[in-house]
């Protein structure tokens, strides 16, 4: 026997003591509803992620012991130990009315096949079915001497099956309300224990009632005749206490005493897959549209049986609407037509033998015979009443297809998918008795804990000497969603009611005036998301408004956004706000909008879809530490936004490649511009808990890049990522240049980065080289960026014996010498327009200046510091060429270059002023400076500031003879 490596989760607080508990699929398999006898309240739990909070429908005022679909799913009934019987309409879970009451508990609830009626049943004497439309009695069916565990109704509405404590089955005839059939103790007394109960199920196809016999087997009882099929007897220890039918009927899965669960191949009559649990499971369900089992146990923990019918097999939902359509068909032709093979003899005879009970199907039979026999003696008054009873089967079939038709609408319509419901960023699910997070981000947490009707909230911070010591808070609204920054928070409760409103409270963590807390509560509204920034709160409600405040309180703004809120988040001025763009695809894929705000200006930075993985949901949405923004779906995709191909979001990291084992799930922290702070929890939790205190990982960047044939991914993806951050780095030097701030950090910022992207090419090169892939080593040595690194790549060309490569490379070096460095083939993207003096080009987004073979802006130390002339190693250059053959080489082209550049620039400037009538202005490129008088210099705003005294001529070989000293 394989013992199960399935996970259960608490579902509900058992307090150490064994209770009955119920479990069910909602509609399309997309939530669990799960119920206890030790709990009053019913919870459904999102089916894809069961570690997110549960929905809590808390209306009965003891344990809930029975629960109940509609076939359409659109209402939920439960019954309870207060003896009532309550209706909820779905997907909302809203309470709608109690349908009926008893004097003792409710043990079992059953809806018919259209959901017109409910059948609910339990200590008490008689079973009472409801009609839902009005809540009206409708029968009272009476005939059990015990309690009431299990009721099913026949799929054909013509039968109801009911069995009590003391074993005996009863079928009810729905139109007359009499007992057709009465099998006594053909189930166990189980009427000592009530945790154990004796259950009974309706195949779908209707014509086999299934009940837990008293053998520790499961025995098939015939519809018409209620006599003994055949029974289903394997390695049940103890006796069965839990059986369910899988959706095509082809299976069928049974739990016993001995806390094993068997799946049965009903046909073969064998059991086919078996495990066994650390406790009783005393309920589960079959997943409608997939094969997955969810199953409870008596200490009130679930979870979900995948693959519960090997994959090998038939699904178990293979057929199951095409085997409903089949019998429905099969019972409508027999209760419309006689049989073929039965004769008036064979009814004589059956109708004489008293023994032998006569079946509602043969009575059909019979009957359908005497319409015949009379048609043919009465002649024209018999065919004018077989005419009549055509018509009114023929009336009978159109009102099936029209119900059929109305079905399937509906069943369309709750088969849709759900769109995601609104989160806040860095929460984790509330847990009874636990310390959970309200927030927990870069800069530090609040934890709440529920106690005696009112929560205690604390904050700390992880850096102690960045934030203040904020005292700890009583929580008498019960706050569930919170913001963090470093200059306050701000709670936000949902609405309970006309007594316990929502409301939105900020507390600022310093102020120069006393009192300056405030809160506003909102009436007919509920928050769904809260916001914090710089000099600003923001709230979004269930009316699709956005509320914005000021720090003190003020009431600035009221917007209306274009869908239902899923989060918000703030950093410094900018506000970003995830909508619905519209409902879900069949597929489930959500289909989301982003917007960000800035407050100050009240303009629109960005609008964009937000993408996320197939039948994802969003999981963590924020911005990095220097204000990108990113966002994490839950099959493990880091994505950040970038201004490149006119505003597109890139994928920098997939769980999926960076996983160690897969029991890992990482819970996002936050992320700065090289790496991703993240929580790794081990399955099945996929959220950390406060106590013990969670422990920071930090996890490097990757593009989730397809392996390339030379086996460099790895430094593809850091030449993608060292690109992407020059990109952001250059950004942010035209911001400040626009703004007229200094930008001399962030030029050695960009230096430094495009050291580093030219040594990365330079390690591609030689794998190109390595691999003969030599149109890709010419591809690459286009993107080098410095003049150092291009003549680097020339010498690993010549000496890995490539010519024709590095007369290639050789054209390149000269081309752009000619047209200046710094006009590489990376892209370079403005995030805004910068207004540039006279004097000075853009060319593909670079910045030059116009005389031909200036470095680049940002390379202007290349000029100007030592520190910095050789970014790439040198160790190979120097094991390839001689360091003297290499300097006098070098500085012959250089001269020549600068002299031939000096000598057309000269001859260009004359022909062009002689042209415009104007005097000629000789410029020299010794010392820098003008021989003649200009009328205007054209400035460089992002050029570093120089002294006037004259400079050492620069040695660039230095560094090559360090290098070859250490050789």
């Amino acid at each position: 026997m394989k013992r199960t490596s399935l996970k259960l989760r608490e579902a509900h607080k058992s307090n150490g003591s064994p209770a009955f508990c119920s479990i069910a699929w909602g509609a399309d398999g997309r939530d669990l509803v799960t119920a206890s006898a030790s709990d009053p309240s019913i919870l459904i739990h999102d089916a894809s992620q069961l570690s997110n909070p549960a929905k809590e429908l808390r209306y009965h005022k003891d344990g809930v012991t029975a629960l109940a679909f509609s076939p359409d799913y659109a209402s939920l009934a439960s019954g309870s130990i207060d003896h009532s019987v309550k209706i909820y309409t779905l997907p909302e879970g809203e309470f709608q009315s109690n349908i009926t009451r008893f004097t003792l508990p409710i043990r079992s609830l059953a809806f018919n096949k259209s959901g017109s009626l409910l059948a609910a049943a339990g200590d008490d004497d008689g079973i009472k079915l409801v009609a839902t439309i009005d809540s009206a009695i409708s029968k009272v069916l009476k005939g059990h001497k015990g309690p009431v565990t299990s009721l099913s109704f026949d799929p054909l509405n013509e039968f109801l099956a009911s069995v009590d404590s003391l074993g005996t089955v009863i079928y009810w005839e729905l139109q007359s309300g009499k007992q057709v059939h009465t099998l006594k103790a053909i189930a166990r007394n189980c009427d000592a224990d009530p945790l154990c109960i004796n259950v009974i199920s309706w195949s779908p196809s209707g014509d086999t009632l299934a009940v837990a016999g008293l053998k520790n087997d499961v025995v098939m009882y015939d519809r018409d005749t209620a006599e003994k099929l055949y029974t289903l007897k394997g390695d049940h220890e103890r006796p069965v206490c839990y059986l369910a039918w899988s959706p095509n009927g082809k299976y069928m899965a049974t739990s016993g005493l001995d806390k094993q669960v068997l799946i049965w191949d009903v046909d073969l009559r064998q059991d086919i897959e078996r495990h066994k649990f650390d406790e009783r499971i005393c309920s589960f369900a079959w997943k409608q549209n997939g094969n997955a089992l969810a199953v409870i146990d008596v200490m009130c923990k679930f979870g979900i049986w995948e693959s519960a019918v090997p994959s090998c097999m038939k699904s178990p939902t293979e057929g199951a609407a095409q085997a409903r359509d089949k019998n429905e068909r099969l019972f409508d032709e027999d209760d419309e037509s006689p049989s073929a093979s039965g004769s008036l003899d064979d009814n004589v005879d059956e109708s004489h033998d008293e023994s032998a009970p006569t079946t509602r199907k043969r009575l059909r039979k019979q009957s359908a015979s005497n319409e015949v026999t009379d048609a043919d003696s009465d002649g024209e008054d018999a065919l004018l009443r077989q005419i009549e009873s055509r018509k009114r089967h023929t009336a009978k079939h159109k009102k099936h297809a029209r119900y059929a038709k109305e079905d399937s609408a509906s069943s369309l319509n709750f088969s849709m998918p759900k769109m995601q419901a609104a989160f806040q960023p860095g929460s984790t699910p509330a847990q009874l008795g636990k310390r959970h997070f309200l927030v927990y981000n870069m800069l530090g947490s609040i934890t709440t804990i529920e106690n005696e009707g009112y929560s205690h909230i604390e904050v700390d911070f992880h850096d102690t000497g960045r934030g203040p010591r904020v005292p700890a808070m009583t929580d008498y609204f019960g706050f569930t969603m919170a913001a963090l920054n470093e200059n306050g928070s701000v709670f936000s409760n949902p609405c309970k009611g006309e007594n316990n409103m929502s409301t939105l409270m900020y507390r600022p963590f310093a102020s120069w005036a006393n009192n300056s807390e405030w809160s506003m509560r909102l009436e007919g509204e509920e928050v769904k998301a809260v916001a914090l920034g710089t000099g600003w709160v923001a709230a979004v409600t269930n009316l699709n408004w956005l509320r914005i405040f000021s720090e003190g309180g003020l009431q600035r703004d009221i917007l209306c956004l274009n869908g239902p809120v899923v989060t918000a988040v703030g950093y410094k001025d900018n506000l970003a706000i995830v909508t619905h763009a519209s409902a879900c695809l069949p597929s489930g894929d959500q289909m989301l909008e982003v917007r960000v705000l800035k407050i100050s200006k009240r303009t629109e930075v960005i609008k964009c879809c937000l993408p996320l993985s197939p039948s994802s949901s969003l999981t963590w949405f924020g911005f990095s530490e220097e204000g990108q923004l990113s966002s994490y779906d839950s099959k493990g995709v880091l994505r950040v936004f970038s201004h490149q191909y006119g505003g597109t979001w890139l994928p920098i990291f997939s769980a999926l490649k960076a996983r160690k084992s897969d029991d890992e799930n990482y819970w996002i922290v936050g992320l700065n511009e090289s790496k991703l702070f993240c929580i790794i929890c081990k399955s099945p939790e996929t959220y950390p808990t406060v106590m013990p205190k969670p422990v920071l990982e930090l996890l490097s960047f990757s593009f989730p890049l397809a392996s390339s044939d030379l086996g460099a991914s790895d430094l593809e993806s850091e030449l993608l990522m060292n690109q992407f951050n020059l990109s952001k780095t250059l950004e942010k030097i035209e911001e400040l240049a626009m703004a007229g701030l200094n930008s001399d950090a962030l030029d050695d910022e960009a230096f430094n980065i495009e050291t580093a992207i030219d040594r990365c090419i330079l390690r591609l090169i030689a794998s190109c080289c390595n691999g003969n892939k030599l149109v890709r080593a010419t591809e690459l040595a286009n993107l080098l960026i410095l003049e150092k690194s291009v003549r680097g790549a020339i010498k690993l060309v010549t000496a890995l014996k490539l010519p024709i490569l590095a007369e290639r490379l050789n054209a390149i070096l000269e081309e752009r010498l000619l047209n200046g460095f710094g006009t590489s083939a990376i892209p370079r993207v403005s995030a805004v327009d910068v207004s540039l003096p006279s004097g000075v080009i853009r060319t593909e987004g670079t910045i030059l200046s116009p005389s031909p073979g200036l470095a680049h802006l940002h390379l202007s130390k290349q000029v100007t510091t030592e520190d910095k002339t050789n970014p790439v190693g040198v160790k190979d250059s120097c094991e390839v060429t001689k360091i003297e053959e290499a300097r006098s080489h070098q500085t012959k082209a250089s001269t020549n270059k600068l002299a031939n550049n000096e000598a057309n620039s000269k001859s260009k400037n004359l022909e062009a002023c002689r042209s415009n009538g104007e005097k000629p202005i000789e410029v020299s490129l010794e010392g820098g400076k003008n021989n003649a008088k200009q009328p205007q210099k054209p400035t460089n705003p992002f050029a570093r500031k120089t002294t006037k005294q004259p400079q050492k001529p620069i040695n660039p070989f230095a560094k090559l003879e360090k290098a070859d000293k250490r050789c």
